[in-house]
C-alpha cells in the first residue's frame, strides 16, 4: 500500500489492517516452509507494508499529544 492512503486510514483502521497482514505473513511463511509459495517476494512487500503501518501509527499518536 501507499504510505499517502495509509495516512488517510483511523489508527483503529490501522492496526485492524496491521493484524491482516499479520496472518497473511504467517501463512506465506507456512507455505514458504512447506514448498508451496508462489511468489516468495511477497513475504518482503508484506514486512514493509506492516513496517509502514507501524510508522504511521506511531506518527499519529504523537501528534494527538
Amino acid at each position: 500500500m501507499r504510505p499517502s492512503e495509509l495516512r488517510e486510514m483511523t489508527v483503529e483502521e490501522l492496526k485492524a489492517k496491521e493484524k491482516e497482514l499479520r496472518k497473511e505473513l504467517f501463512n506465506l511463511r507456512f507455505q514458504k516452509a512447506t514448498g508451496e509459495i508462489q511468489n516468495p517476494m511477497r513475504i518482503k512487500a508484506v514486512r514493509k507494508d506492516i513496517a509502514r503501518i507501524l510508522t504511521i501509527i506511531t506518527e499519529k499518536e504523537r501528534q494527538v499529544r
